[in-house]
């Protein structure tokens, strides 16, 4: 932008300084009135020019002039020497002083035309030579994005413009850079704020963010869906307006870039999907044939392998599939039962770890039986199970650990009480005959042990028996009626 330094340096314009201020501030424009007060008619960054019709017997009102002319961004006033005064009257360039508003005088042989052509000439100089600027930055950009096997040089070419430039995840992590000379701006906790408030309105955010030196950039690159990274810039001080035209058109090309990218992931996505369903069925032999026909990296199916089952809202899905793909792990979307399920294939060892960060992102997660590559169909049936059991306040269930927790660790904690509660309802309030339950079952049914356990006798033991059989109208001799007593006390216990 064009200065007061620039103005005056107009040798054929004549300009005098009077109260030499303000030289580096901006200028906007040049402003000519001759009214008491024209400050209502001013936007702040103009020079005022006035050849002082109104003003001739002023002494003590130039103070107010100069205050309200200072209140609305006034950078200078021009005064006239052609028609009132000769010279800068002294109350004026005392003012001027006072409230820092730069003075100077326009000499009889320059008119007012001449200041506001100079001003406008060196105003569309610097617009033409912003508008080469952009467009050399915009050529070099787009020459850079051509060179699809170099993905960084997109972003190495931005940060010529500025100062810095990297791309960063939808989790803020580094995925390319940081490139520039002032490496310094990238403050990544700032960004991974940013990102996170950030992704929820997909590709309509963005943010500038003050960082220690300067201003950062932040958009998200894509041409529809969800983001999956954001581009950030860095310059140092305040971004101009050529610079941000500069961002949207790397936003812009690295959209076009991703996009290309996402369509060819998203076949990869769809075969893998696939195969993950073969697989869960039993049908290796197909499943192999898909993943080699990807054009990624073929994913390794281990030897013995455990299923992991996820559910969640399509969000949530969709970042836990980013989340095992950078792992990698062979994962899919998969419709199952009607809904979509993430479903994944893993090392039997890894399973509780990448369960747990699964959770962490919001989903459900059941954990299948490990075994070997042909027992993966049992192992899809049992994480299914597993993940039915799955709750909010207990995201992850392993069946392992479930199958080893006997039947009442696979029942739905109300329906195992409701069942506990009827089961038993004949002996409520009678905590001796409960008790003797319980150590006829532990015991299997042997009246000495029995009586040894509780220190009563043998015929007591009987008697109470008899009385349990009786309120339950049940026989102990059914294995039944024992396998459903037993399961009603461990659920009363629970």
């Amino acid at each position: 932008m064009a200065t007061l330094a620039d103005l005056l340096s107009d040798r054929s314009l004549g300009l005098e300084p009077v109260v030499d201020l303000n030289r580096d501030q901006t200028v906007r424009w040049v402003a000519t009135s001759e009214l008491d007060d024209p400050s209502p008619f001013l936007e702040g960054g103009e020079v005022l020019l006035t050849t002082g019709l109104e003003t001739a017997d002023w002494s003590e009102e130039w103070d107010d002039y100069v205050r309200r002319l200072a209140a609305v961004g006034l950078v200078a006033i021009g005064l006239s020497r052609v028609i009132v005064y000769d010279a800068a009257p002294q109350a004026l360039v005392d003012a001027c002083r006072e409230h820092d508003v730069a003075l100077f005088e326009v000499p009889h042989s320059t008119n007012f035309v001449a200041v506001s052509r100079s001003l406008a000439a060196r105003l569309q100089q610097e617009e033409d030579a912003a508008t080469r600027s952009a467009l050399e930055a915009q050529r070099a950009l787009t020459q850079a994005a051509l060179r699809e096997e170099d993905p960084g040089a997109l972003v190495e070419e931005l940060a010529t413009a500025g100062g810095m430039a990297a791309v960063v995840s939808a989790r803020g992590g580094l995925v390319l850079g940081p490139f520039g000379a002032r490496l310094e701006l990238l403050d990544l906790d700032l960004v991974e704020e940013a990102v996170a408030r950030m992704r929820p309105q997909g590709l309509r955010a963005a943010a500038s963010l003050s960082s220690p030196g300067g201003t950062l950039l932040v958009q998200p690159i894509g041409v529809k869906g969800r983001p999956s990274q954001y581009l950030v810039a860095g310059f140092a001080g305040k971004v101009t307006e050529t610079e941000r035209s500069t961002v949207a058109t790397a936003v812009a090309l690295l959209g076009l870039a991703e996009q290309r990218r996402r369509a060819g992931r998203e076949a990869d996505r769809r075969l893998r999907t696939r195969a993950v369903e073969l697989l869960a069925a039993g049908d290796l032999r197909t499943a192999a044939v898909l993943l080699g026909a990807g054009a990624g990296p073929r994913p390794r199916l281990p030897r013995t392998a455990v299923v992991l089952r996820c559910r969640g809202t399509q969000p949530r899905l969709e970042d836990g599939l980013e989340l095992l793909e950078s792992v990698p792990l062979l994962a899919g979307l998969a419709v199952v039962e009607g809904t979509t399920e993430l479903v994944a294939i893993a090392r039997s060892g890894e399973a509780a770890g990448l369960a747990e960060r699964l959770a962490t992102a919001g989903l459900r997660v059941g954990i299948g039986e490990a075994g070997s590559r042909e027992a993966l169909p049992a192992s899809h049936a049992s994480a299914g199970q597993a993940l039915a059991l799955a709750t909010s306040s207990v995201p992850v269930v392993a069946w392992s650990e479930r199958v080893r927790g006997g039947v009442v660790a696979l029942l739905e904690g109300g329906r195992a009480a409701a069942f506990a509660a009827s089961w038993l309802a004949p002996l409520s309030g009678e905590e001796v005959l409960l008790e003797t339950l319980d150590s006829f079952l532990r015991h299997h049914g042997s009246l000495l042990k029995v009586a040894d356990d509780l220190a009563i006798h043998r015929n007591t033991v009987r008697h109470r028996v008899e009385r349990i059989e009786t309120l339950l109208g049940r026989s102990l001799a059914d294995p039944q009626v024992r396998a459903d007593a037993w399961i009603a006390l461990r659920a009363r216990q629970a």
